[in-house]
This record gives C-alpha cells, sequence and structure tokens, in this order.
C-alpha cells in the first residue's frame, strides 16, 4: 500500500487546480454544466487514492486505485470538451491537461504493479 505518496501529492494539487478552474468557469463564463461534471471527477481522483491509501486488503487498493484511474480518464474528456467547446483556450488547456495525463500514467504503473503482485 501507498502512504501520502507523489500521485496523492499531485492529484490533491490536481484538485485545487480544478476548483479554481470551476469557479473561474462558473463565474466568468456561466458555464455550469461541464464544468460541474469536471469538478465531481477531477476531485475523485484524490479522494479514491486517499481510500486506496486506508486499504484493508490488496484488492481494496486495487479496486479504489481503479476507480480514480477511471475517473482521471474521465477528467481528460471533460478537459478536452471544454476545449473543444471554447470554454478554455488552447493555451488554458495544455497548461493543465498534462498534469490529468501524467497522474493517470501514474495511476495505471500502480495498477499494473498492484496486480502483478496479486497473482
Amino acid at each position: 500500500m501507498i502512504n501520502k505518496s507523489l500521485v496523492y501529492d499531485k492529484a490533491y494539487k490536481f484538485a485545487i487546480r480544478i476548483v479554481n478552474a470551476y469557479k473561474y468557469l462558473s463565474i466568468n463564463k456561466t458555464e455550469y454544466v461541464l464544468s460541474k461534471q469536471l469538478l465531481k471527477s477531477s476531485t475523485s481522483i484524490g479522494a479514491n487514492i486517499a481510500e486506496a491509501n486506508g486499504a484493508i486488503s490488496t484488492a481494496d487498493f486495487s479496486a479504489k486505485m481503479s476507480i480514480a484511474y477511471k475517473e482521471c480518464l474521465e477528467t481528460k474528456f471533460w478537459l478536452n470538451l471544454l476545449k473543444d467547446t471554447n470554454y478554455i483556450s488552447p493555451k488554458e488547456f495544455n497548461s493543465i491537461y498534462p498534469d490529468a495525463d501524467e497522474i493517470s500514467k501514474m495511476l495505471f504503473s500502480i495498477l499494473k504493479s498492484s496486480r502483478l503482485t496479486k497473482q
């Protein structure tokens, strides 16, 4: 299992950025639906990593990390959609998307190794 790890720290900092992006989108762009979905999925990444940190078994750990990974993929979807509908600029997208991509790669790697050790 992992303690407050690098992936947890990155997910937490990413969630803070998304909360601020949500505030910006809802106040300045009066966009509430897509940005709310982004807010939910992105904050769920760190929440599931936190739950994985308290896992009572390898299977529990793997299940929570799997949810975190899927929420990260969903977050990337919402970011792409916000960019392609011009709610965020390509510059804003390029500022935040690589963080989501890095977190998803880290989570996938953790999932692979946790499932390999289970066999």
